[in-house]
């Protein structure tokens, strides 16, 4: 995405206007020599790209534009590391060390350098040269970081994302956003809600898979103090909303006018119809490293034929007011019993309320919750002793084997499949 001084937004009407650019020869030129630009200088520092960019950009009109797909092409698509012999700190202290050892010169300079050199070859067991140290005393500063990688993107990509930006950058200071589902395939939906999820979005959801859900999403403008961070999480909703495929969606805005520095309230909207292209992958396995681990783990046992349980990603949708919970996963045996299995990792106090006051609302029988030892369940104004669902506790990693405890106990309570 794009920071706010980067952003060119026009006032219409009542409306915003997001610049977008078309996929004309000029505008693909430009994309393509500012890849290109970054493909050479793999290999050299950040402070030397941006002196190439600043270059490319020279004296044109169009300077905000070139910087702003720049800026994708450095967030988006490279990769800088901190390239030095030792950490940096660690190594200005040797080096500082080395230098007060002795009286100030050029001669005592390349000494130093020489033979903290030959120490560090024999300490880190590889080839440590003076011009390496020197390099890596203050490679821990962001102009002298190294663009190592650069997944190169086609101009066409590039440009696609650049508009994309755009639009979602008009999304940080929404106040209040209603999106429309219509009747779609259910994965969509489920595509949908996972992102939601993903995210922790503040939301009242409405509807039903066989006539479409509206969404209604409180932004950062709305809260007591608004947040530039949870604008961004909208902002990130937007090329999930690509993939479904009949929706619309109305944004209302907090606009300040750059000259006259006025507040007013601005209304953005956007559909299905739109010539957006989203770069997220159509799904997403999971939504953190703590189911994914979990369902390696889990695979590993199946593999080993220690348990009959399968655990199936793809559930059901689960209908509450107000809203819908996805449980994470479905265990399922060969002789029809059924679990979900929801895990409650590391959550901000609100949405710890809301996610068991969910539980409460869900009246699902065989929901078992696996949560987190470190939340503070307490600070956030939750009382297990009065959640329905049954409970499994785990501190860093959520293994298998207490689950399967919980199974074992439980072999005539669930429903079948």
């Amino acid at each position: 995405m794009l920071p706010s001084d980067l952003l060119i937004h026009r006032p219409r009407g009542d409306s915003l206007e997001a610049k977008q650019l078309p996929l004309e020869e000029s505008w693909v030129a430009i994309a393509a020599n500012l890849i290109a630009l970054f493909q050479v200088t793999v290999g050299d520092t950040q402070g030397s790209l941006n002196q190439k960019l600043q270059d490319l950009e020279g004296e044109d009109t169009d300077y905000r534009i070139k910087r702003g797909l720049a800026h994708i092409l450095r967030s988006s698509f490279s990769t800088f590391e901190i390239v030095s012999p030792l950490d940096p700190q660690t190594l200005r202290q040797r080096v500082f060390a080395t230098a007060a050892t002795g009286t100030p010169s050029p001669a005592a300079a390349k000494r130093h350098l020489e033979s903290l050199a030959n120490q560090l070859t024999q300490e880190l067991d590889k080839d440590v040269e003076p011009t390496h140290i020197q390099q890596g005393l203050y490679a821990d500063l962001k102009e002298n970081r190294i663009l190592t990688q650069f997944d190169a993107p086609t101009p066409e990509a590039l440009i696609h994302r650049y508009n994309l930006s755009q639009v979602q950058g008009i999304f940080y200071r929404a106040s209040h956003v209603v999106l429309n589902l219509h009747r779609n395939d259910p994965g969509e939906y489920k595509l949908m809600f996972r992102y939601l999820k993903l995210f922790r979005l503040m939301t009242y959801i409405e509807g039903e898979a066989d006539q479409g859900f509206t969404i209604t999403i409180d932004g950062p403008a709305s809260l007591f103090k608004a947040s530039t961070r949870y604008g961004l999480d909208i902002a990130k909703l937007v090329p999930a909303i690509l993939h479904v495929t009949r929706w619309h969606l109305r944004a209302t805005l907090q606009w300040k006018d750059s000259y006259t520095k006025s507040q007013s309230e601005k209304a953005y909207t956007l559909d299905s119809t739109c010539d957006l292209v989203s770069h997220y992958p159509p799904g997403k396995a999971y939504d953190s490293m703590v189911e994914a681990a979990f369902a390696e783990r889990w695979s590993a046992l199946v593999d080993k034929g220690k348990t009959q349980w399968q655990l199936e990603r793809e559930v059901d949708l689960i209908p509450i007011p107000g809203s819908v919970m996805i449980p994470d996963f479905r265990l399922v045996h060969p002789d029809g019993r059924v679990f979900l299995l929801e895990i409650v990792g590391y959550w901000r106090p609100d949405y710890l309320r809301k996610k068991f006051a969910q539980v409460q609302k869900s009246d699902c029988q065989n929901l078992i919750l696996a949560v987190s030892e470190r939340l503070n369940l307490a600070k956030a104004g939750v009382n297990i002793k009065n959640v329905p669902a049954k409970i499994v506790w785990f501190k860093d990693k959520l293994q298998p084997k207490p689950v399967l405890t919980l199974l074992d106990g439980l072999e005539e309570t669930a429903p079948p499949l």
